[in-house]
């Protein structure tokens, strides 16, 4: 039986002055570690809570010489653990970015990484657009990364509207599932547990799902409640508003035991299309 594991969500008001982002991020990773974490996980922005194109490409950097990353990498490799970035924006291409999440071993190295899929291009109706999709270049491939505990599958923020990529993620050997989000207030009030604890309960998968939260520098708000779900949707440990961390012991066989009450992943039919 696979040994449990306590995991960490970082909750973080997330500005646009990288250094002091990643002095936040860092703190909070070494709070984590202090209470015993393992596994510890950052949110979607973590290290530049920017809007704008011109913007965002301004700060974006290639992934060999990305300044956070190379900070990230560092961290885990000094605390022995292994750490999830929350997402960065990176450079691929001229005038385009992917928002990509990595998945960093105790080591210091690169265990997997992902590209955000689904672009939030929304108008909230509250005098906000939102328009992801001309800067940002959407990943085209679901991850499932290794870790000692289970596979873990990757996704960011608005993919939790996407139920599919979540049922391939399990199929294809996910027992959990990160999420790290930058939800704004009126989606996150209206859809944040509801979603997340819908993906939880279909799959039957632990969700974490770290967050950004408050008011930030470019006057985005967004919702918190970093949370942690068990896969009978159960919340475990929720954030709240203010910045911080959430912890909770994870038993991977509560997994195994869920999925053999409902068996849905193994119930799953091809039908014809309307």
């Amino acid at each position: 039986m696979t040994e449990r594991l306590n995991v960490a969500c970082i909750q973080l008001n997330s500005g646009n002055a990288m250094e002091a982002n990643l002095k936040a991020a860092g703190e909070l990773v070494r709070v984590a570690r202090d209470r015993g974490a393992q596994l510890v996980l950052l949110p979607e922005n973590v290290a530049m809570m920017e809007e704008g194109r011109d913007t965002v490409l301004a700060q974006a950097m290639p992934a060999a010489r990305h300044v956070a990353l190379e900070a990230f990498c560092a961290l885990a490799a000094e605390l022995h653990l292994w750490l999830h970035c929350g997402t960065l924006a990176v450079r691929e291409s001229e005038g385009r970015v992917a928002n990509r999440s990595y998945l960093v071993r105790p080591d210091g190295t690169i265990a997997a990484f992902y590209d955000k899929i689904h672009m939030f291009d929304a108008n909230l109706g509250d005098g906000r657009n939102y328009r992801e999709s001309s800067t940002f270049l959407p990943g085209s491939r679901a991850v499932v990364a290794a870790t000692p505990w289970g596979g873990l599958g990757l996704s960011v923020c608005y993919d939790v509207r996407f139920p599919q990529l979540y049922r391939a993620l399990a199929h294809g050997g996910a027992s959990f599932l990160a999420v790290p989000a930058a939800f704004t207030r009126a989606t996150g009030a209206a859809h944040w547990h509801v979603l997340l604890r819908a993906r939880a309960i279909e799959n039957g998968c632990y969700v974490f799902a770290p967050a950004q939260t408050g008011i930030h520098a470019n006057h985005r708000e967004t919702y918190g409640h970093a949370l942690i779900i068990d896969p009978w949707g159960t919340v475990l440990a929720d954030a709240g508003e203010a910045p911080g961390v959430i912890l909770a012991e994870i038993d991977p066989a509560c997994v195994h035991q869920v999925r053999e009450k409902l068996p849905s992943l193994r119930h799953d039919r091809p039908f014809a299309l309307p």
